[in-house]
């Protein structure tokens, strides 16, 4: 029987078909409903179906096609059958009334022969209501798995946050797929194991398959699949290649094989590519030794090398909508910019990137906000930058903005002198850090209320008083446009 070209719906049991006392199947003939599963319906009374059938249909017929000359001594109900099965059918229904009354009985010897389940139809249930069935029970049994699938992601989102993250990871996929999962090294030996473990002819079977995956070495070698699938025993295999490139592989043991499975285990892929691609790379424990050291009072220019080549940029991101981004966005934003180096903080997530590396198109589902090129003694100026520049990037719905650096009348003034001028001139709202940046913005904006408001996450009520306290305790009009220019220019210099 071929494999039939299944829609990616998960399929529905027959058993679940019978069940359903408002259709009142019966079947009369074929092998036990219990390992039958329906992927679609069809209607039609040719004689020939097979043209019209794609594999996996309960085929719904009348009897019209059948001629009153068939019976138990023709061969037409074995030609029709075999016909059906040839084409992968699942099933057949048989529509008693309004052409025949009683299922024939040439008709269910021919599929109790050629193995085929047939149902009597009752003459109060249509055609129609059995398809509705069937669509009613694939829509359930899809939003099951997506209920499964999305509740296994966060679960292994989070075992990857642990402090044991590879064999956390494992554990909940075994968990999650009721079987056994193994990390395999490059070198093809089992790193780390979870789960129930199989027998040694399925786990050496496993271990082959894993090689079928595994990137080979010589120039000119055949690609390999990212993914391969065997059985054995009564056990389904898996084995997925890791995306690091540094021929780590997952394979995974389960006794059965249900919907979102293979979704499930390609989560836990992903996962495990980003912790033994860190892990084997040797970034993971640069970046653990410039941590350790800066936390010890080493200056960061001195630790920046082991993190790689500057200068850098300092990338502030927002994502578009409401709430904070999860440590699985946050990653995934690091893993397109390029960089490993990455700080969720609320709202913002913040990295680190190479300046070669900083983006020049927005990335979607992001509101992005990038520093001027920099040196690792100016990483916090840098940081600043960059808040500035997201903060104008919301207010003006920007998707990207970068921080624009140029010479300007200012920086004729001698840094010293300037700073000192700020610090007299501003004194009276420095005291007040919300004062501050609200001036700040505000003046960087225009002086557009809604902007501001929506740069600073407040209501823009909130804007204009913070602003009237700032014109009262400087004592000066901030209509005037010289006023605000001086304002401006002392701002740049605290």
């Amino acid at each position: 029987m071929p494999d039939p070209a299944v829609p990616p719906t998960p399929p529905v049991p027959l058993t679940a078909l019978l069940a359903r006392e408002d259709l009142g199947l019966r079947q009369l003939a074929g092998p036990p409903a219990e390992g039958v599963v329906v992927h679609w319906v069809h209607t039609s009374e040719m004689a020939d179906p097979y043209p019209y059938l794609l594999g996996g249909e309960l085929l719904l017929s009348a009897g019209v096609h059948i001629p009153e000359a068939a019976g138990p001594g023709t061969s037409y109900f074995d030609d029709y059958v075999s016909r059906i099965v040839a084409a992968g059918g699942a099933a057949l229904g048989f529509g008693v009334a309004p052409v025949h009354d009683t299922v024939p009985e040439a008709l269910v010897a021919a599929c109790a022969s050629h193995g085929l389940p047939l149902l009597e139809v009752p003459p109060r249930t249509t055609f129609s209501g059995v398809a509705r069935a069937v669509w009613q029970l694939m829509a359930r049994a899809r939003l099951a798995e997506l209920r499964r699938v999305t509740e296994a992601q966060q679960s292994l989102a989070t075992a990857a946050s642990r402090p044991d993250p590879v064999p956390s990871v494992l554990r909940q996929l075994a968990q999650r797929l009721g079987g056994w999962a193994v990390l395999y090294g490059p070198e093809g030996t089992e790193i780390a194991g979870a789960g129930r473990e199989p027998g040694d002819e399925a786990r050496a079977a496993l271990t082959r398959l894993a090689q079928v995956v595994r990137p080979a070495d010589g120039p000119g070698e055949r690609p390999a699949p990212s993914s391969a699938t065997d059985s054995l025993g009564g056990l389904h295999l898996a084995a997925y290649s890791l995306g690091a490139g540094h021929g780590f592989v997952l394979g995974v043991a389960a006794p059965q094989r249900t919907a979102g499975d293979h979704t499930i285990a390609s989560v836990a892929a992903v996962l495990l590519s980003l912790l033994t691609g860190e892990q084997q790379s040797g970034t993971g424990a640069a970046r653990s030794s410039a941590l350790v050291r800066m936390l010890l009072g080493v200056p960061p220019e001195e630790v920046a090398a082991l993190l790689g080549d500057g200068p850098w940029v300092v990338v502030r991101a927002r994502p578009d909508g409401d709430g904070a981004p999860d440590p699985v966005a946050a990653s995934a934003l690091g893993a397109a910019l390029g960089s490993a180096l990455v700080d969720p903080a609320g709202e913002v997530v913040r990295v680190l990137v190479p300046a070669d590396r900083a983006p020049d198109d927005p990335l979607p589902g992001w509101t992005l906000g990038i520093s001027s090129a920099v040196e690792p003694e100016d990483w916090p100026a840098a940081d600043t930058q960059a808040a500035r520049a997201l903060a104008r990037a919301r207010a003006t719905r920007a998707p990207l903005l970068r921080h624009g650096a140029r010479p300007a009348f200012a920086d004729l003034v001698p840094p010293g002198e300037a700073a000192a001028h700020a610090r007299a001139l501003l004194a009276p709202v420095t005291a007040h850090p919300a004062l501050t940046e609200t001036l700040r913005t505000w003046l960087s904006l225009h002086g557009s209320w809604d902007r501001t408001a929506v740069a600073l996450s407040v209501h823009r009520n909130t804007v204009r008083q913070r602003i009237a306290r700032c014109a009262a305790l400087l004592a000066t009009d901030l209509d005037d446009p010289d006023v605000r220019m001086e304002l401006w220019f002392a701002l740049r210099h605290i």
